[in-house]
């Protein structure tokens, strides 16, 4: 990764450059083994010292910064090839006006061009099959050097981009497709040059019946202008793959409507709201930024966002997301996330990362790769000798002719793009349905996932305790407002459900005084002059409370599903309240697909065993692991890896983020802590286990595209080549023209691309 000095985390001397780093990791893996770098590798190693100096920035005037999707470690500041595989570069940010493809209208401008210059040519050596008679007569010698005038510009002009990036491949040791086709073309053009000037210097087998010496600037300009052609259907096909982004980029308003301290209302641009700032959004409008609906209430249709086709309606009190449509109902919201902090943007970010990251499959394209133009060399050479010394006469023509089909038909970028086309296209489509991906090797890994582990709070349930009972020794109110009173300072998840409770009654919770918080047991203090404990049955003995006329009541309340908290009052208990988390409606049928896939599903929860017991037995998940602490979340993951098994783990909290880390694909819930999701290769939107199951037919479609791109190229250069090269001539007298070659060569990198983009339509 290419890095900015002056956000380097570290720099080191080597090889007389200067090299940065974006991590500590990086470095120390580079000091480690420099020679790994810039030995077995001499061609990134150049490329990367190139632009890791201090007088190389890599961004732009505009700050935009390009990079390749082959080799997403190359980076540079300005639109160009990639100097190791000789492909355009690609910005790394998708803008939604985005602007004209540099690299396409010029590809397009000399594809029309040559087209145009070719067809003459074209006409003039295969006029008779074309027209039949009414091909106009000319002679030899004087159709030679018409050939020789149209083609002049349409090699060495319309394909001169090729001739750069051949060049560039020379140089940075890493020859690559364009490598062949300047091999191929350049052979042809040059031997046809000099016969056309210099005819007599050339033996009888370069001479055909006629005795003429036969030229080929009809397969030079014909194969030049085909590989524009596939330049130009490639370049249009990869822009596709950013729709995704685009479409997630047009979701966000252009203006909100700013309602002021008076009540006056104002459009301003979406770029000026502050997080503070109250919006009023009408029926029809889109949500403009992340909040929170202070008045009045809307019907939300957050489909584009979370993958759900159902509205939901929205309330005083309840978020909202950018980007989203209030389909029905006007309300005000107070702006809490703006700009690049609101969701709609951290989703293209994660995208944006993810499309340009490497799945491991993809070491097995880049093997072949790195010996695959050596080896296609070597079998051109071959080709030559053995036609040379054993083809019919003229042999030499044979020979040059079939030595140029070899080194055209081949092409290393089908190779190449199978699995960054799929990667690209799939993270699109999995954000598009509410799941972020984070880097390619979580989508590859998912796949093959056998056990899910999942934490209770917020993933399997909705992460809203709520008090569902209340068992009172004295005035029930009272009980309701002291535990209230106290667990209003409380951070607890728990006593939020407490001061609802109040709030919907309609009580009035006083002040509490001399509060205090016991890590693990509950909390203390003075209400209206009473002394108040609020907790668990351990705090009650600590402080010497008799809890003996209530002792059966807790397990009752466990079996229920409830969690159970005693309320003390001035020294005797009051009342227990029975605090429930309720299940997600959708977390049954994810499970039953889970279990349908063959995945084992382990649940780990920090809450007492009766409760967790119950709610897996609702569920039919396979293993409890209740009462665990959060470091003992990880372990249980290295004990569920040590047996050989494949870990995802699902989960919300700042708790969660070990073992989101430890498992071989974290997944994390849209709707809990950043640092969870910072931990996680995987990111639900929604926040509930359906997103796994979306997730996981995500993996399965992406990496079966994979496969189906890895076989066409394989197998359409495993057979191309050899026939190129002349095996059928002997048994069926067949041969295959370079322009044939360049044809099938230009439609094997579209064909993988176009394979790519139907992972857009794949039902989730």
């Amino acid at each position: 990764m290419t890095v900015d000095p002056a956000r380097a985390a570290g720099s080191y001397e080597y090889g007389g450059k200067k090299w940065y780093f974006c991590s500590r990791h990086c470095l120390e893996k580079f000091q480690a083994e420099p020679e790994k770098y810039t030995g077995a590798r001499p061609a990134i190693a150049q490329a990367m010292a190139s632009v890791a100096t201090p007088t190389a920035s890599p961004v732009g005037a505009a700050g935009v910064t390009y990079t390749c999707p082959m080799h997403p470690e190359m980076v540079r500041n300005r639109p160009g090839a990639c100097p190791i595989c000789g492909m355009a570069l690609e910005p790394t940010t998708v803008a939604l006006d985005q602007e004209e493809n540099s690299e396409l209208a010029d590809m397009t401008r000399r594809f029309w061009t040559s087209a145009i210059l070719t067809a003459p040519v074209l006409l003039m050596t295969m006029g008779e099959m074309i027209v039949g008679g009414a091909a106009p007569q000319v002679s030899e010698r004087f159709a030679v050097w018409i050939q020789l005038a149209l083609s002049t510009p349409v090699v060495l002009w319309g394909g001169w981009p090729f001739f750069e990036r051949a060049w560039a491949s020379v140089v940075h040791r890493s020859p690559n497709m364009f490598t062949l086709i300047v091999m191929g073309t350049g052979t042809a053009y040059f031997y046809s040059l000099i016969a056309a000037i210099f005819p007599s210097i050339f033996p009888d087998s370069f001479r055909g019946h006629s005795g003429e010496v036969a030229v080929y600037f009809e397969p030079a300009a014909v194969i030049t202008t085909l590989v524009l052609l596939g330049q130009v259907l490639e370049l249009r096909a990869r822009s596709r793959t950013s729709s995704a982004i685009r479409a997630l980029l047009g979701l966000a308003p252009r203006t909100a409507r700013l309602v002021r301290d008076g009540g006056a209302e104002e459009d301003i641009a979406l770029d000026q709201v502050k997080p503070g700032d109250r919006l009023r959004v009408r029926p029809g409008e889109k949500v403009p930024v992340d909040g929170i609906v202070l008045e009045g209430s809307g019907t939300v249709d957050e489909s584009m966002v979370t993958g759900e086709p159902i509205p939901v309606e929205k309330l005083a009190g309840d978020k909202v997301t950018g980007g989203t449509v209030n389909t029905a109902g006007s309300f005000i919201m107070r702006a809490e996330r703006v700009g690049s902090d609101t969701l709609l943007a951290q989703i293209v970010r994660m995208v944006s990362q993810a499309q340009r990251s490497r799945a491991p499959i993809q070491g097995v394209a880049d093997t072949v790769s790195r010996y695959f133009v050596p080896v296609v060399i070597l079998i051109a050479l071959i080709t030559l000798v053995v036609w040379a010394l054993a083809g019919p006469e003229p042999r030499m023509a044979y020979a040059l002719v079939n030595a140029v089909a070899v080194l055209i038909i081949a092409c290393p970028c089908a190779l190449g793009l199978a699995t960054p086309m799929s990667v690209m296209v799939g993270t699109g489509r999995g954000a598009m349905a509410g799941v972020l991906i984070r880097n390619a090797e979580a989508l590859e890994i998912l796949e093959k996932v056998d056990t899910v582990v999942v934490d209770k709070t917020g993933t399997l349930t909705e992460g809203k305790p709520q008090v569902v009972a209340v068992l009172a020794e004295r005035n029930e109110s009272d009980v309701i407002r002291y535990a209230a009173s106290l667990e209003r300072a409380s951070e607890h998840p728990l006593a939020a459900a407490v001061g609802r409770s109040a709030k919907e009654r309609g009580l009035e919770i006083p002040k509490a005084g001399e509060f205090r918080s016991l890590a693990g047991k509950g909390v203390t203090g003075t209400v209206e002059g009473h002394a108040v404990m609020v907790g668990s049955a351990g705090l009650l003995r600590e402080m010497q409370i008799d809890i003996s006329a209530v002792a059966d009541r807790p397990e009752a309340l466990r079996r229920d599903g409830q969690t159970a908290i005693f309320v003390a009052i001035d020294g005797r208990v009051a009342g227990l309240l029975g605090i429930a988390d309720p299940i997600k409606p959708s977390t049954a049928d994810a499970i039953q697909f889970l279990h349908h896939e063959g995945i084992r599903v382990v649940m780990v929860t920090g809450d007492n065993r009766t409760t967790a017991e119950l709610v897996a037995r609702r569920l039919g998940i396979d293993e409890v692991k209740a009462e665990v602490l959060p470091d003992q979340k990880a372990e249980l993951i290295k004990r569920l890896q040590r047996e050989g098994r494949i870990v995802a783990m699902a989960g919300d909290g700042i708790n969660d983020a070990p073992a989101l880390a430890q498992a071989q694909v974290g997944i994390a819930m849209g709707t809990g802590t950043d640092v969870a999701m910072e931990s996680a290769g995987i990111t639900l939107v929604q926040g509930d286990l359906r997103g796994i199951v979306r997730a996981r037919k995500l993996s399965r479609a992406t990496m079966r595209n994979i496969r189906q791109n890895l076989f066409l190229a394989f197998v359409y250069n495993t057979v191309g080549v050899p026939v190129a090269a002349g095996v059928l001539y002997p048994f069926f007298g067949l041969l295959l023209s370079p322009m044939i070659a360049s044809a099938a060569m230009t439609f094997s990198s579209v064909s993988v691309i176009s394979n790519a983009l139907r992972l857009r339509n794949v039902e989730l």
